[in-house]
């Protein structure tokens, strides 16, 4: 087979965070189909307006080869198919793949001769061939590696990050054969500015795109551990790591809520792959139980604080700034702000959420809670400062203070204040 990105036509399915991006930015060089089945999601960008502000209506605009649709046979036009639906974990932490094995099969339906089909989903490593190959096999009647063949290349999609874009994140890419290991290098290199790395295997780099995550959030738990014994000894924990920070090598990492789509979720997916192989991962699970736990911690430590002030806690109420699981942005997937959320309920103690970056029915969807438009000022025993948003920051100690009654506890998880205009710090 002569692979070559001439005559490319390509589906993107699941537009999104990852996807979205990734089709604008082909849409803008090549026919480009942006599949999803949401099709309130199709109205919005056929309009000219992305919802997660990852892409603006100016970018949109200049995509004029991106068309949508979520009609599968709309995609028996395309010959290279990406996938960038979520793969997120169930009740159990265990991966749950039915979002990519769906999306497979719909590919499946629609797939031909000499077609490639790329995936971009965080996986396990084996996970494509093993699950995802059987699932077009089946669908499409063809045969794998000779009829049609597959890719993987890791998303690194930063949501809310408007200086690394994907044209500007260097991308891994692989292939189930070295031909078509260098048709999707060629492909991605067509829009990718930063450049490619080419992996030696479709495995190599689904472990590569996990254990990015995996290290990220093994290194946050040990800055959540440490952060919990310095304030046992009564240590402002920032203080030490700006100490610390002034030898060369140490890494910048600071405690923290751990949410969102990829690294509160992709170490699950490495652990679940090792323990199938047989072998139980220690580090890696420890630090999911220290990042896990953190909310709880949060408000042991908020109520101690409150306790100590003589405030009533049971019937108390306290407001909390930022829902979304990091700063400047509107994505609430995997948001450990609700573990605060819930666990101050669990005290008898009524919560306010305020959040200016999110929609409150997505909110009232996904954890059934339902923001304030705006806090009323001087009515709290508490403020708890959960996300970094620019507007937080704007108002000072002073404008965040004015929320809460003449005696009432500041927590600020994200040191957006200077050290003493807060009563309590990670």
């Amino acid at each position: 087979m002569n692979f070559t990105t001439h005559d490319t036509r390509i589906a993107i399915l699941g537009l999104g965070y990852v996807g979205l991006p990734l089709a604008a930015e082909f849409g803008k060089h090549v026919a480009t189909l942006g599949f999803d089945i949401n099709k309130a999601r199709l109205e919005e960008l056929q309009g000219g307006f992305d919802s997660t502000l990852e892409v603006s209506n100016e970018e949109l605009a200049q995509a004029s080869l991106l068309t949508y649709s979520a009609e599968i046979d709309a995609l028996k036009s395309c010959n290279v198919f990406i996938v960038t639906v979520p793969t997120p974990i169930n009740e159990h932490k265990q991966p749950d793949l039915t979002p990519l094995l769906k999306a497979s099969a719909v590919i499946g339906k629609a797939l031909k001769q000499g077609d490639v089909v790329i995936y971009e989903s965080t996986v396990y490593p084996g996970a494509t061939e093993e699950e995802c190959v059987p699932v077009l096999e089946r669908e499409s009647g063809l045969v794998f590696n000779k009829d049609f063949y597959c890719g993987y290349s890791p998303e690194r999609i930063n949501p809310g990050d408007k200086e690394h874009r994907v044209t500007s994140i260097l991308k891994v890419t692989s292939g189930s054969t070295p031909e078509v290991a260098d048709f999707v290098d060629n492909l991605y290199r067509s829009i990718i500015t930063a450049g490619t790395y080419k992996a030696s295997s479709i495995k190599v780099a689904e472990a590569a795109k996990v254990i990015e995550n995996t290290q990220r959030d093994v290194n946050i738990g040990l800055i959540n551990e440490l952060a919990v014994i310095f304030n046992k000894l009564d240590i402002d924990t920032e203080e030490v790591l700006k100490a610390a920070g002034t030898k060369w090598n140490f890494l910048p990492f600071r405690p923290g809520l751990v949410g969102g789509h990829c690294i509160g979720v992709d170490p699950y997916y490495l652990t679940h792959k090792a323990q199938s192989v047989g072998y139980h991962p220690e580090i890696i699970l420890a630090g999911r139980r220290l990042n896990d736990g953190m909310g709880a911690y949060v408000v042991s430590q908020l109520v101690k604080s409150m306790l100590k002030k003589r405030i009533q806690v049971d019937g108390a109420r306290v407001l909390v700034l930022g829902l979304t699981f990091k700063e400047d942005c509107p994505d609430l997937r995997n948001t450990k702000v609700v573990d605060i959320v819930g666990e101050l309920s669990d005290y008898g103690i009524s919560v306010d959420c305020y959040d200016p970056w999110i929609s409150a029915a997505d909110a009232e969807h996904e954890y059934n809670i339902t923001p304030v438009s705006a806090p009323d000022q001087g009515v709290y025993d508490a403020v708890i400062v959960a996300v970094a948003h620019k507007q937080f920051k704007e108002m000072g100690a002073e404008g965040i203070r004015a929320f809460g009654k003449p005696e009432h506890v500041l927590y600020d998880l994200k040191y957006i204040l200077p050290a003493d205009a807060a009563d309590l710090r990670l």
